[in-house]
């Protein structure tokens, strides 16, 4: 049995209630839910924005899954939480721009959407995801 770390960086926003940033156990990487927050100022950016909200979270995400040794890459599944179905086709775009950069084999992460309430009147989005680390290999 793999032992448990507890992941955590600076260069994403710490969290604000008792969880972690990302476990890794075994062979797997879980990242917390993120939102659009800046973790140099720890305050939420873009207000009404989804696309922008979009990019800082996936980059939140992604500063997690690094500190954990993985890359985006290696991320077997997104989860993104939208409080507004309007905002689906801009938060969709910005998601594209990321992975594309991100993910250069083209083998794509699968995604789950859900359309919720958000802890955070300014969050319009959060994403969490789960990584198998070294797997782009």
């Amino acid at each position: 049995m793999t032992g448990t770390t507890v992941i955590r960086t600076e260069a994403a926003p710490a969290p604000a209630h008792t969880f972690s940033q990302g476990i890794r156990k075994g062979g797997l990487l879980q990242v917390s839910g993120q939102g659009p927050m800046d973790p140099a100022t720890n305050q939420y950016i873009a207000e009404g924005d989804v696309h922008a909200q979009t990019l800082r979270t996936l980059e939140n995400v992604r500063a997690i899954l690094e500190a954990g040794g993985a890359s985006v890459s290696d991320v077997l599944m997104f989860r993104v939480y939208l409080t507004d179905q309007q905002d689906f086709t801009r938060m969709n775009e910005a998601y594209g721009e990321f992975v594309r950069t991100h993910v250069p084999s083209g083998e794509l992460p699968c995604r789950t959407t859900v359309f919720t309430g958000l802890p955070h009147p300014e969050m319009l989005v959060e994403i969490d995801a789960l990584a198998v680390p070294g797997s782009d290999a």
